[in-house]
């Protein structure tokens, strides 16, 4: 990666933002988060002034912070005319050129990922150097294309196909900078970062791919479940919603917390599984506080609900506020004022059992709540598979048994929230297994 270029990654949702020097005081930003502060620190250390904004599609795992950059710093926001963004932006076509100033950016139809896809390739004169390819080749694989509706899925397998051999004729030199990445539910494989086009055309089995038919095949089989909140991110992007201030979370006493929940409003715990599991607010959910907080986060919350959270010292309020308005919740956000001892200290906490792979009783079910390829590559015989996400949707009809339910996955943290969900809504003989549901003994 060349030192003009800074890549800002995400590490909770497994995406990269660039930010890319232009040599004379200003700079490009590529497909930039609507939390703008690591744009902001990266420019500013620089002394550079953002002058333009490429976003490579509408469908990245968050809002975007583009119309943000335009209204408060002045930047020409560039993306695909095909997008038919509400805010002030310059539309650009296939093979349409900007001038940067010494570097010229090149506008290239990838439809696949999504229909008005484009990457982004830097030319310094005629050699090109770089392409920011968003969501079209990833290191080592390529985007889903499966977000916009499964009457587009079809269409979109095979726009991918194309645009990924597209991109491989540049010269094998051409650095790849796409936008996801490892840990990104846009992402179908746990794919690294930047890369060159050589490397890709020798090694990433899509180009590999003998035929079209087998890298649909390919693709597809990588294509898991993914946030509900995804469905909402292109309307939403067209418009990208402005933020007149910081976002914050709002003190909450116990007594509000407790009629929040007793009108069935949404509590999430981000501490870590131990700690929820020693005492927590009835009713709350656990989404521990690491990376991937956000994509669960969004399986769970609705757009407008007011979102209540309990933290400790490990997780930032300022952190938590921007995780929740990055993927739109719009809600008022809140938190237990003075944290689980404040709640104690007038209210009785709840707990949740914590059982070791030998102390699973004979008669209890297992409910790995692991994704489907996980759960098929491994998983306890007569074990319930129930992935998370569809656990979140329906609580009450995803487990109908009489007996203890151990609630399993990889390493505790999502099995934590499928137990907490199944507390939620009544079911009572619930506990967690401590680790990994491959280390049960047989059954």
């Amino acid at each position: 990666m060349p030192e003009s270029l800074v890549a800002l990654r995400d590490r909770d949702l497994g995406n990269t933002s660039h930010l890319l020097d232009l040599g004379d005081g200003r700079a490009l930003v590529v497909d930039p988060p609507r939390d703008l502060r690591a744009v902001r620190r990266a420019a500013a250390s620089r002394r550079l002034r953002i002058a333009h904004v490429a976003e490579t599609h509408l469908h990245a795992d968050f809002l975007s912070g583009a119309h943000q950059l335009a209204r408060d710093d002045g930047a020409r926001v560039l993306a695909s005319k095909a997008g038919d963004r509400t805010f002030p932006h310059t539309g650009l076509a296939d093979d349409d050129e900007v001038d940067l100033g010494g570097l010229t950016l090149r506008a290239l139809a990838t439809p696949g990922h999504t229909g008005e896809h484009l990457a982004f390739l830097v030319l310094d004169g005629a050699r090109p150097f770089g392409v920011f390819t968003g969501g079209s080749l990833l290191a080592g694989s390529a985007a889903r294309v499966d977000l916009s509706g499964p009457e587009h899925t079809a269409a979109l397998l095979a726009a991918q196909h194309r645009s990924l051999h597209r991109l491989a004729q540049l010269p094998d030199d051409t650095a790849v900078w796409p936008t996801h990445g490892g840990g990104s539910f846009c992402s179908t494989a746990a794919s690294g970062g930047s890369t060159t086009i050589g490397a890709e055309r020798a090694g990433n089995p899509l180009l590999t791919a003998p035929d079209e038919s087998t890298f649909a095949r390919l693709l597809a089989a990588s294509m898991g479940s993914f946030p509900p909140y995804f469905l909402r991110l292109p309307e939403l992007n067209r418009r990208a919603p402005l933020l007149d201030s910081e976002p914050r979370l709002r003190g909450w006493t116990p007594d509000r917390v407790a009629a929040h929940v007793a009108a069935d409003g949404l509590v999430v715990d981000v501490r870590q599984v131990e700690r929820f599991a020693a005492g927590h607010v009835p009713g709350s959910v656990s989404v521990a506080w690491r990376p991937g907080f956000t994509a669960w986060l969004g399986w769970l919350a609705d757009a407008g609900e007011d979102v209540v959270l309990v933290r400790d010292e490990e997780a930032d309020p300022a952190e938590l506020a921007w995780r929740c308005r990055l993927i739109g919740l719009e809600g008022e956000l809140g938190e237990l004022t003075g944290g689980i001892d404040g709640w104690a200290s007038v209210l009785d906490v709840a707990t949740l059992p914590l059982v070791g792979p030998g102390a699973v009783a004979a008669q209890a079910h297992v409910l790995d709540v692991r994704q489907e390829a996980e759960y098929a590559a491994g998983h306890a015989p007569g074990s319930i598979h129930v992935e998370l996400g569809t656990l979140a949707r329906d609580p009450r009809n995803a487990v109908r048994t009489g007996r203890e339910v151990v609630v399993a996955c990889g390493h505790g943290e999502r099995a934590a929230t499928g137990a907490s969900l199944l507390l939620r809504a009544g079911v009572r003989e619930v506990s967690v297994l401590r680790g990994d549901v491959a280390d049960l003994p047989p059954r």
